[in-house]
């Protein structure tokens, strides 16, 4: 079984005295529950896991019961060490507080009981683990696959992985085009969509907010005003509403509103969003089009290479800490921008033939940025692009 770069690191951790809670986080279906059944393979601790994906969030004795659990079966097996893993876990009400309560206590005992905690609504963990479990934790987050781990776990071309983007789970499918599109569409994003978002955070106006996925999938790598995008809807409400059911979208691993470069972060936070899917598959799988028709057809091709580039990007933001932006001056503009600790990357995709660089010019005049790439088939080959280890840019 394919084994992703993430099981090595919570390995190592897991073999260190207890000391953190481990965190791992990420979208649906990119293999956070495959990774800890590989890790208690790896491992000789005996282990309890347990999945909240269907507990009722208001059930607050679920999560004590499943510790006691774990503690009573470490005690029958006198063992020096027990490992708990609880899937899906911003599912349970107060869930942080009441991992606080129990960690805390077994730290007090000194019980050895090593506790990893999965979830696949970001914002909801990042929340739960700020407000109560400050200096308990560290946390991984699994983005979606890279071509490399599809190249290696599936033997994909970098087209094959362009247009299908990188969830394992739907590999097996590509043979059958539109079987694949319906699995996406169902299993993928309406479960991500109802189970991450809507169930767990109050959404007044859901038809909306799917619409604007929808919108978004299909503008991706594209600019649009707030006020384009509110022409598109109906009931679209505000500006505020929009931008914060964009933020839910980002948090569920979906979908991105990358905001403009600017010095000035008031400006940033008010600019027009570019959009951006985290998985190319996303698009694909609401296209009417085929793989075969799409790869024919240069412009439509050279935006969904622009939007796999733009998802790499994303993801690798996520895993390294550092900022994805875009910049834009008047009829000027820069694909992404990276920012790092201080330092900036301009980088322009250019998959066609056409290759003007004058937005990269204005960018690299005024911003003044560490480092500018154009990345296009006559000069870093896109497909190169996509292998490299963008932490290694900064």
């Amino acid at each position: 079984m394919f084994e992703r770069p993430y099981l090595q690191e919570l390995t190592r951790r897991m073999q260190e005295p207890r000391k953190f809670i481990q965190v791992l986080m990420g979208p649906r279906q990119v293999g956070k529950t495959t990774l800890v059944t590989q890790l208690t393979k790896k491992l000789s601790t005996p282990y309890l896991f347990v999945s909240a994906d269907a507990v009722p969030a208001s059930d607050k004795s679920w999560l004590s019961a499943q510790w006691d659990t774990a503690r009573i079966q470490m005690q029958r097996k006198e063992s020096a060490e027990f490992l708990l893993i609880i899937d899906e876990i911003q599912k349970i009400g107060n869930w942080s507080e009441t991992v606080k309560l129990l960690w805390d206590t077994d730290t007090r005992t000194t019980t050895n009981l090593k506790v990893i905690l999965l979830g696949s609504s970001r914002l909801l963990l990042q929340q739960g683990l700020t407000e109560s479990l400050a200096g308990r934790f560290e946390t991984t987050y699994m983005g979606h696959w890279s071509l490399t781990e599809m190249e290696q776990a599936f033997g994909w071309t970098v087209d094959e992985y362009v247009w299908y983007g990188g969830y394992p789970g739907s590999a097996s499918l590509v043979s059958d085009e539109e079987r694949w599109k319906q699995y996406v569409v169902s299993s993928l994003i309406e479960t991500s969509i109802s189970k991450d978002i809507l169930m767990l955070t109050r959404v007044d106006k859901p038809a909306l907010m799917k619409r604007l996925f929808e919108i978004g999938c299909n503008y991706s790598g594209q600019i649009l005003s707030y006020t384009k995008i509110m022409g598109q809807l109906l009931d679209a409400g505000n500006t505020t509403t929009l931008a914060h059911y964009l933020d839910l979208l980002d948090t569920a691993g979906l979908l991105n509103g990358l905001e403009k470069f600017d010095s000035k972060l008031i400006r940033k936070r008010s600019s027009s969003p570019k959009f951006q899917v985290h998985n190319t598959a996303l698009i694909s799988a609401q296209r009417l089009e085929t793989f075969q028709e799409v790869r024919s057809h240069p412009d439509a091709w050279g935006r969904i290479v622009e939007s796999a580039v733009g998802a790499y990007l994303v993801n690798s933001s996520y895993a390294s800490g550092f900022k994805v932006y875009y910049w834009r001056e008047g009829n000027h503009e820069v694909d992404f921008v990276l920012e790092y600790r201080g330092k900036v990357i301009g980088i322009e995709i250019k998959s066609g033939q056409a290759q003007k660089t004058s937005g990269m010019q204005v960018f690299h005049k005024t911003q003044k940025p560490d480092r500018v790439l154009l990345v296009g088939d006559s000069n870093l080959p896109w497909q190169e692009f996509l292998q490299l280890e963008i932490s290694t840019l900064f």
